[in-house]
């Protein structure tokens, strides 16, 4: 399997992360770990489909996933294409009406968001294509049309960064005092901006700073301190649910 990346043109990079294509010659399974990013879909040739339970569950050719806060495991058929746009924390909330809550744990067809004449008219132009830059730029003027100019909700700007300097281990009461305002509207206005509560999106940043300074170094109880969990049970639950192994299995295999 094959990642190519992009970086978006000037008017877009206030909301995305990064594009992507992502090409697989061959069948392949594999594991997506949580992250703070959504992340819209456009299969130009081939299927994907998650698996869950052993099911096959194809996704829709053009959608967008929420956050997530479990492990999940993707099939692809062979000779796949895809384009991927990463939306950094904020971002798709300048694209879409509807409160990006309502997407967090789902995969939505895009459908259900853009006319579906207009969507034809994108995947038409993306199997057509003859250069993964023909595609980037496909998809780059598909949302500078849907682009919208929303202000930036600075509070929840600010509860982003605090939350990335603790790396996820901070408590929502004490984030919402530094913040000088209460849990209950830094809440609501976080969750309909970033796409999920506070404390989902703080422990998702802690999960991956953990990924991030482990290493051989150090024991897993150290790792596991430094991430905050005092309670070695609540450690492992935790990070079986996000990765669907044991913290020993998991870094064993590296």
């Amino acid at each position: 399997m094959s990642l190519t990346t992009f970086i978006p043109n000037d008017a877009l990079k206030p909301y995305l992360r990064l594009l992507a294509i992502s090409e697989a010659t061959q069948e392949t399974e594999y594991k997506v770990l949580p992250g703070t990013s959504l992340v819209m879909g456009f299969q130009y040739r081939g299927r994907l489909s998650t698996l869950e339970n052993t099911a096959l569950k194809p996704l829709d050719t053009a959608g967008i996933t929420g956050l997530q806060d479990k492990f999940r495991v993707f099939k692809n058929s062979k000779d796949i294409g895809t384009v991927l746009v990463f939306f950094n924390e904020t971002g798709a909330a300048y694209f879409f009406r509807e409160p990006i809550h309502e997407l967090f744990g789902e995969s939505i067809s895009l459908d259900n968001f853009v006319n579906k004449s207009w969507l034809n008219a994108i995947e038409e132009k993306l199997s057509e294509a003859s250069t993964h830059q023909e595609r980037i730029n496909s998809i780059e003027q598909f949302l500078m049309a849907r682009l919208q100019p929303i202000q930036t909700d600075t509070l929840v700007q600010s509860a982003i960064q605090q939350i990335q300097l603790a790396k996820g281990n901070i408590r929502i009461s004490e984030l919402a005092k530094q913040l000088y305002t209460s849990k209950s509207p830094l809440e609501k206005r976080f969750r309909k901006i970033v796409g999920a509560s506070p404390k989902k999106f703080a422990s998702i940043v802690r999960f991956n700073a953990l990924l991030k300074s482990h290493s051989p170094e150090k024991s897993l109880t150290e790792s596991g301190y430094e991430a905050g969990y005092f309670d070695q049970a609540h450690f492992i639950h935790d990070f079986k649910a996000f990765t669907g192994e044991t913290p020993e299995g998991y870094f064993g295999k590296e």
